[in-house]
């Protein structure tokens, strides 16, 4: 009984088969918690304080703040484009993080008044997510090592880390090293994530007063999981960017 319970809440809600598959409800938490912040902000921007903003304004500002001066502390490298992305991929993760926090038995239950057999809300215990992301990144970081460095950027297969003398061993050694960027990067959020919502899962499976007691504590816990999961894909994004618009010495 317990597999089967904790089973039903790790199914999403989908369609279709095989490679075809949509995840229906990850589509769309990702696209509403994607919503909410282009929503906020154009709130906050046609309302902005001047002085010492508070509430909205203020944290957000504050997060801009943080990661301008963690984008200026990594590379002296100026690239207007790192600290936009870095910003808005810290601010979406962070909001898909934090649906974890909602009960886990809870939005499944609210799918089924609808007529929805299945629904699990945070788009980043799904590796489809995670991946899709972290690839993204790297699409970024590869276009912005074509636009500084032009066709030269190829010559990085070639020659690291042997020499030309060994070309081929060097083409795969550098595909391989590429590759593992953007897996690792998808791969630590979702294992994280995952592990958290398993977590709150088993706790769900208590008495009563236990859910409540554990449940609390671990909550806290996973506040700050989900903090320190969005700024370290967010660090890693900055430096694959940054690392993107070095010049070859």
């Amino acid at each position: 009984m317990a597999d089967s319970g904790i089973a039903q809440h790790i199914t999403n809600w989908s369609v279709g088969q095989g490679f075809w598959t949509f995840n229906l409800d990850t589509i769309l938490m990702g696209w509403v918690m994607a919503f909410i912040l282009v929503v906020a902000a154009m709130v906050v921007g046609s309302r902005l304080q001047y002085g010492a903003p508070t509430g909205l304004q203020g944290w957000l500002e504050g997060t801009v703040d943080f990661i301008d001066d963690l984008v200026q502390g990594s590379f002296p490298v100026k690239d207007p484009l790192i600290a936009p992305v870095a910003l808005t991929v810290f601010l979406w993760i962070l909001l898909m993080n934090s649906m974890d926090l909602i009960p886990v038995y809870l939005p499944g239950l609210v799918a089924h008044w609808f007529g929805i057999p299945e629904f699990r809300i945070t788009p980043t215990v799904n590796l489809n997510t995670t991946l899709g992301v972290a690839l993204a990144v790297f699409i970024l970081a590869i276009f912005t090592s074509l636009r500084i460095k032009g066709f030269s950027y190829f010559k990085t297969y070639l020659t690291h880390p042997f020499g030309i003398w060994l070309m081929p061993m060097n083409i795969l050694m550098t595909l391989i090293e590429e590759i593992t960027k953007p897996l690792s990067l998808g791969l630590r959020l979702f294992g994280n994530m995952f592990a958290g919502e398993l977590v709150f899962l088993l706790l769900a499976m208590l008495p009563w007063w236990g859910q409540f007691a554990m449940g609390v504590v671990w909550s806290g816990f996973e506040s700050l999981i989900i903090i320190l999961q969005a700024f370290i894909f967010t660090v890693l994004t900055v430096v694959y960017l940054g690392m993107a618009n070095m010049q070859e010495h």
